[in-house]
């Protein structure tokens, strides 16, 4: 009845039987607290089942950051492992679950944490930057974010109930075949990851055609913001690659439950298909991923410099560019296959050519800062350690482009380093550059710079350590997933340097937990009233802080870039508002339904329940035609009642 699940499931290591019970603990402790605070019917109504893309931004932003948590405690125990587990000693994990935490957490940064915070952030500020009111379908808006943290929710199912996946955090075959893996723990990687990323390929679809068809009169395509423009290239590169990784999992899933050989060599598949069709999604991801960031620096650093953004058509160009060239670079993550040498070489220039459009965008903003005047607030430093971390990490990917160099360092430290450089250096670093620079803007207060500024010099003075010199291991023959060493290889004190880096960043990440606890407690008091605290450019400073749910009382229109800077400079004149009734969506559940429902399919796959997959499954199908079925339902906000909110707004800001 219950499948392969039995009482053994239960039974883990100390160090993760602690981390189960501080989970259930946290969980408890909120519930407790929302019943306390008499809340949970205002969860439902205004959270659970909100269609607001600032509300689904926000929940996208607080799961992702929960998953951090999760994700850098992985993190922390492999940084200690290695500086302890020397010669006799062995650390604190055993060799297996050594390979579980690294698995899960890679898989927890990249699909559960840079996934999230950046489909955060586009929903936050998309709407408000082409001056809409929703996006393009808010109910498959509620269904992405449901999908996405039911997917995060499996991986944290796996941490109390059997083991995750110890394959690494693209699983290849064969160690994730059946031969090699049986368990449970390659079940739970491949439903965690498939229903996240069905989730991802929605707010794909959700965000081309919001871009394409909601901006308002007169921002034409090159009048966009280059956030915006980020955020297209991003969201086509998710249409053209997401569908590649469920087609790969797919592939797998069929090898393992119904004994097919795709990638199985003795019956034979080919293993090495699935490194392709992996990284032909893998390697856009990083894109996916690191798009939106440049998209944020591109609003920030012209803002703190007071200047419009140098050379706007060329950063065009360049993210254009990025995307296309993303597609077809993906064999250099294995050089070492066996391909021949002209097709080593035609990946090995073509990665070498993406440098260029990225090396333009930075040469932008650094021209953007020339004779501006530049304000070192907190999110402009998030953007230098971010020009530093990326260009150094950048300047690696250049050697490792080169094939002879790659077959060197492959499989080394020296490889965990350049993306680290790349993930932390680049979206990280940029997703608190913006959201310390777009925070006072949704939630109406300002985070505390004077913490926000010493959260910085600890990340940046521990990434330094944490991360440089793992270039050095990687050239001394350093490897990665490696939990043990001797002594007589001298990578010991290098080792405890990187171990105290890490704890430099834990220093970082609790000052950051402090501000935002304090920031919250002293809200009253750094309340944002004027709704455009740094002089902003874009429509969004337009708007009240935080902006009411329809966004804007009337639809802006604009003729040029910047349109706010130009109607404070006189270059457009400003907008007279015509009061007219706003149509919004009714919240629904539906979203939530699915994304429970499809919680409990992964888990029952994972196990063979199938008797509760396949009732899961048909209920998933029914609860969508039920919803797709009925007629969408909207509120009618009268145009008298948007005259006296957006009075009241505006009285109170004086």
């Amino acid at each position: 009845m219950f499948g392969k699940l039995t009482f053994e499931a239960l039974h883990h290591e100390n160090t993760q039987n602690f981390a189960v019970i501080m989970m259930m603990l946290t969980g408890f402790g909120i519930a407790w607290y929302i019943t306390y605070k008499k809340k949970w019917a205002y969860l439902w109504n205004e959270w659970i089942t909100s269609v607001d893309p600032k509300k689904i931004g926000l929940m996208y932003i607080i799961t992702a950051l929960l998953m951090f948590f999760k994700g850098f405690a992985d993190a922390l125990m492999m940084r200690v492992q290695q500086a302890l587990s020397v010669g006799d000693s062995h650390g604190i994990l055993s060799a297996g679950h050594f390979q579980e935490v690294f698995s899960a957490h890679g898989t927890t940064m990249i699909f559960f944490v840079g996934m999230g915070v950046v489909i955060g952030l586009l929903n936050l500020v998309i709407p408000l930057q082409i001056g809409a009111r929703d996006v393009a379908f808010p109910f498959l808006n509620s269904l992405s974010f449901w999908l996405y943290a039911s997917g995060a929710a499996l991986t944290l199912v796996s941490l109390a109930v059997g083991r995750f996946s110890d394959t690494g955090w693209l699983a290849y075959p064969p160690l994730s075949g059946l031969e090699y893996n049986p368990g449970e723990g390659v079940d739970y990687w491949i439903w965690a990851v498939q229903i996240s990323g069905i989730g991802s390929t929605l707010s794909g679809v959700n965000f081309v055609v919001t871009i394409l068809k909601m901006r308002c009169p007169g921002m034409t395509l090159m009048r966009m913001p280059i956030f915006v423009w980020s955020a297209l290239c991003a969201m086509v590169l998710v249409l053209f690659a997401f569908p590649i990784l469920t087609a790969t999992l797919y592939m797998l899933t069929l090898d393992r439950y119904l004994g097919m050989h795709f990638f199985t060599v003795g019956g034979g598949g080919n293993m090495m298909m699935y490194v392709n069709l992996i990284w032909a999604w893998g390697h856009p991801e990083v894109y996916i991923l690191i798009l939106p960031i440049f998209g944020v620096f591109s609003e920030v650093v012209p803002t703190f410099s007071e200047k419009p953004l140098f050379g706007y058509v060329s950063m065009v160009w360049a993210l254009v560019v990025i995307t296309f060239l993303s597609f077809i670079v993906w064999l250099h993550h294995f050089f070492t296959m066996g391909a021949s040498p002209n097709i080593n070489a035609f990946f090995g220039v073509m990665t070498m050519l993406i440098a260029i459009p990225t090396g333009v965008k930075i040469f932008n903003w650094l021209f953007t800062k020339y004779k501006g005047r530049v304000h070192f607030t907190s999110p402009m430093l998030w953007f230098f350690a971010f020009v530093l971390n990326f260009s150094v990490g950048g300047m690696t990917g250049i050697l490792l482009s080169a094939p002879p160099v790659d077959f060197q360092v492959h499989n080394s430290l020296f490889l965990i380093a350049h993306f680290h450089g790349m993930v932390i250096g680049g979206v990280l670093f940029g997703f608190f550059c913006g959201f310390t620079y777009w925070f006072p803007k949704f939630t109406g207060f300002f985070l505390s710079e004077t913490l926000n500024k010493w959260a910085f010099w600890c990340w940046f003075s521990g990434f330094l350590l944490a991360f440089m010199p793992l270039y050095m291991l990687g050239f001394m023959g350093a490897t990665r997933r490696l939990d043990h060493y001797e002594a007589s290889t001298g990578w010991h004190p290098i080792f405890i340097t990187v171990a105290f880096g890490a704890l430099i960043i834990l220093a970082g990440v609790c000052i950051q937990i402090y501000g935002l606890y304090k920031s919250i407690k002293d809200r009253n008091i750094n309340r944002d009233l004027t709704g455009d605290p740094w002089n902003g450019r874009t429509l969004e400073w337009t708007t009240p802080s935080p902006p009411p749910i329809y966004n804007f009382a009337a639809t802006p229109i604009v003729d040029q870039l910047d349109p706010l800077w130009a109607i404070k400079r006189g270059h457009a004149p400003k907008p007279v508002t015509v009061y007219e009734d706003i149509y919004l969506p009714h919240n629904t559940p539906a979203g939530f339904y699915i994304g429970v429902l499809s919680l409990i399919f992964g888990f029952a796959m994972t196990w063979h329940i199938f008797w509760l997959a396949g009732i899961s499954f048909a209920s998933i199908i029914i609860a969508s035609i039920i919803r797709l079925w009925g007629e969408d339902v909207h509120e009618c906000i009268p145009a008298a009642e948007v005259q006296k909110l957006e009075e009241a707004r505006l009285k109170e800001s004086l």
